[in-house]
């Protein structure tokens, strides 16, 4: 048997139109399920629901005190459908707020569709940079701000491996904010410095031979440093 992913559903439930509340009339909202159990304890059946999210419906309104007087709890209902189907049931909520931080904007998707488009691009450039020793490209994404932060961390990580002494003073000098960057950013500066059997001169931090007695930039002493 073969089983849909969950992008596949997604996919297939976005190429339809959305169902219309039998309530209020009102184009319902894509709805991600949360992960627990609901009605008989079997789950939801589906990754995706359409719920009804207009505050005027009938159904909504009249909820509260029909909860209120039949269950003493301060809760309403909203409508929800079945992606694919005509099966419209209720589903209790506890605010105004209740359930809708699982509404998928339709914007959000296309941002998100965008973000992969412009990782996968980011890495098929690192890739290429990688295998032709390109440290330059790979320092210039890792500068970019505009590119995605998991882009940046691999190529923070890889200069490590390609990058020259001149890849160091460009990235050494920035603060990028983002924890894992910034530790690969360090751990790349150490092994270029390994791979070149250099170090930073402890007083004016210009680079110099890990031997070296006396910085060839200030004239200090560094024997031991």
């Amino acid at each position: 048997m073969d089983f849909e992913t969950k992008e596949q559903v997604l996919e297939k439930i976005l190429s339809r139109e959305k169902p219309m509340c039998p309530h209020c009339n009102t184009e319902m909202s894509l709805w991600e399920a949360p992960p627990f159990s609901f009605s008989d304890g079997l789950g939801w059946g589906t990754p995706y629901l359409f719920v009804c999210f207009n505050d005027e419906c009938s159904l909504y309104v009249r909820g509260w005190d029909n909860i209120q007087e039949n269950y003493a709890f301060n809760a309403s209902y909203r409508c929800m459908c079945y992606p694919g189907t005509k099966q419209f049931e209720c589903i209790p909520v506890f605010s105004p707020m209740g359930a809708k931080g699982q509404i998928i904007d339709e914007q959000v998707l296309v941002e998100q569709e965008i973000l992969k488009e412009k990782i996968k691009k980011g890495f098929s450039i690192l890739t290429d940079a990688y295998i032709s020793k390109d440290g330059i490209t790979v320092v210039r994404i890792l500068l970019d701000a505009t590119e995605p932060a998991r882009v940046r961390a691999k190529a923070a990580e890889m200069i490590g491996d390609i990058g020259e002494l001149e890849a160091i003073e460009p990235i050494k000098n920035v603060k990028f904010g983002n924890e894992i960057i910034q530790k690969n950013v360090d751990e790349s500066v150490k092994k270029i410095h390994e791979r070149y059997f250099t170090l930073e001169c402890p007083f004016c931090a210009e680079i110099i031979k890990k031997r070296a007695k006396i910085c060839k930039h200030c004239g200090k002493d560094v024997a031991g440093q």
